[in-house]
């Protein structure tokens, strides 16, 4: 009896095991993998003059999975922009829709570098570290390289891993996703300020360009925005 009692509790004991394994494995098909999820930003264009200002979002919403992300944002719902890339392919693509406009310029590694040099930053690691939004983020002190006086504080996390997510940008030497910084395409500088994290699984069509847009040059996009001002 005694011998069958004990055979049951430890028959009992690695079932119920088993089970906790089976459950604590198990992910709700919202949760997603690694290197996949949304990030809510607070956005502020920095220079009160510059004469798209009145264009400029509030907010950002980012979708990333593994080597690609795409950043959305919005003014009022009218003018709708977006940043979509793709570090395997090393593009980045922007996207725009406002009235009847919907247009998308692709730009290659070459042309990336080469806008990046307008916005060289130098980048220095601090032993400081904090949590924002459920992360733990470590500090940056960044330089512009062409406006020495420029020094801003920049937090990156890596607990999101995409450790060369950064690739193709200024941030290039940064391991890890980017939570409150400063930016500039087409002309406007933007602090981005991470507000809410979420993991959950994003569709790969998510970072398509829509089929709807027209494909236009660099040039075009650039007088696009020069024809706003």
């Amino acid at each position: 009896m005694k011998t069958k009692s004990i055979s049951k509790l430890l028959f009992g004991s690695g079932l119920f095991v088993l089970l906790l394994l089976s459950f604590s494995s198990c992910k709700s098909e919202d949760e997603g993998g690694d290197e996949e999820g949304i990030i809510e930003f607070n956005t502020f264009a920095l220079d009160e003059k510059h004469p798209l200002y009145g264009f400029a979002p509030a907010s950002a919403t980012l979708k990333f999975k593994k080597e690609k992300f795409v950043i959305e944002m919005s003014t009022m719902g009218m003018f709708n922009t977006s940043i979509i890339g793709d570090n395997t392919n090393k593009t980045i693509a922007q996207t725009i829709k406002f009235m009847n406009i919907r247009q998308a310029c692709i730009e290659n590694e070459n042309d990336l570098m080469l806008e990046n040099r307008d916005y060289e930053l130098k980048i220095e690691e601090t032993k400081e570290s904090k949590e924002i939004i459920g992360l733990k983020c470590y500090k940056l002190k960044v330089t512009k390289v062409n406006e020495p006086n420029v020094v801003f504080d920049a937090w990156y996390t890596k607990e999101l891993g995409m450790e060369n997510c950064n690739a193709l940008t200024p941030y290039a030497k940064v391991k890890g996703v980017l939570i409150d910084y400063r930016i500039k395409k087409m002309g406007m500088e933007m602090h981005f300020e991470g507000k809410s994290y979420h993991k959950t699984k994003i569709p790969d069509n998510t970072f398509e360009i829509p089929a709807s847009m027209k494909i236009v040059s660099k040039e075009e996009m650039e007088k696009f925005f020069q024809d706003l001002q």
